[in-house]
């Protein structure tokens, strides 16, 4: 979604582009968002992780002046978003979670047409979508009509298009949902770049690997409000120590492998005999080096061995007390009954 920007505007500066106080936003007997809090920093990509249904999408709409907040407030870039939303539109680029471009179109129409609207010249515009389409690696397909792109060619386009005007602020709604592995990665490295150019994003997504790849802080969100928010590494942390994880090259050695883990780590350990597999929480990796000893001194021989953080599937376990994939499906009437606007 592009919106029309006649008038150059500059964002106040300060450290904040996104600051959210107690939003929410109500569908019926529903409350989508209750009560989220939000800080996002100037230049740097923020997460907001959640299944569907969790208010990721209606929460994004409020602060990029889609839907009007029922309560709380929320500021861009110092800019109020109800009382100053004109202002506010014309700091920030939208894409959602499905193309909004003409599929009857090429590439090349779309962009110019959207180059028109936000006041840029005939030459200008041209121009202009060469070099996005460039960017995004669809100068082949430039000509071809829309309805015969791939889903990850339509994303790309429509993060193009949001791109236009180069806006300070990005909201990407789950912006690699439906894409195959390598699109993804793609789309990965296109928003890295954005921010090195001196853009700030907020995106939303279901998919643990990406908020633990692409974020500086992650909020998770869960069933319309904020429950976490941290570092990636600040989240991992607050859920527990890392794990230990090993495996003996002699089934026969196993028990007394395990024996020796408890011992020098003092903790209780989980063995899987059949896969011949030892875990146990390690709260203090200097004690690897330890173990390794104990273990060469009873002639016990390592097949593997691994210190591992926990996952951010652990995070979301732990501090909601299920997975993203598993409400994901709970929330899907709440989603549908909300089609409107994507809860």
């Amino acid at each position: 979604m592009v919106h029309v920007n006649k008038k150059k505007i500059e964002p106040i500066h300060g450290d904040w582009a996104v600051e959210a106080n107690g939003l929410v936003k109500s569908f019926g007997g529903n409350r989508a968002v209750d009560g989220v809090n939000l800080n996002v920093r100037v230049g740097s990509i923020y997460g907001v992780l959640g299944p569907n249904g969790a208010g990721k999408t209606t929460t994004i709409s409020m602060l990029a002046t889609l839907l009007r907040p029922d309560a709380g407030s929320a500021r861009i870039f110092g800019h109020d978003v109800v009382k100053e939303s004109q202002i506010v539109r014309q700091l920030i680029g939208v894409t959602g979670q499905y193309a909004s471009v003409d599929e009857s179109l090429s590439a090349t129409e779309n962009l110019i047409i959207f180059s028109r609207l936000l006041g840029l010249g005939r030459v200008e515009a041209r121009r202009k979508a060469e070099e996005l389409l460039e960017e995004f690696g669809l100068t082949e397909a430039a000509k071809r009509p829309l309805k015969n792109f791939s889903g990850g060619m339509r994303r790309r386009l429509d993060l193009a298009a949001s791109l236009i005007a180069q806006p300070p602020l990005i909201f990407l709604d789950e912006p690699t949902t439906g894409l195959d592995p390598r699109t993804r990665a793609q789309m990965w490295d296109t928003i890295r770049r954005l921010v090195k150019t001196g853009s700030t994003v907020l995106l939303t997504t279901q998919y643990l690997d990406e908020a633990d790849q692409l974020a500086d802080r992650i909020a998770v969100i869960d069933r319309g409000r904020v429950v976490a928010e941290g570092t990636v590494d600040e989240l991992k942390a607050s859920v527990g120590t890392s794990s230990l994880h090993l495996s003996v090259l002699n089934p026969l050695d196993i028990e007394e492998a395990r024996q020796t883990v408890e011992k020098v780590l003092k903790t209780q350990s989980t063995v899987l005999y059949e896969a011949g597999k030892i875990t146990a929480p390690m709260a203090n990796a200097d004690l690897v080096t330890d173990l390794l000893i104990a273990l060469r001194e009873r002639g016990i021989h390592l097949a593997e061995m691994s210190v591992q953080k926990p996952t951010l599937d652990e995070v979301f376990l732990t501090i909601t007390g299920h997975g993203v994939k598993e409400e994901a499906s709970l929330s899907s009437d709440v989603s549908n009954k909300a089609e409107a606007v994507n809860v």
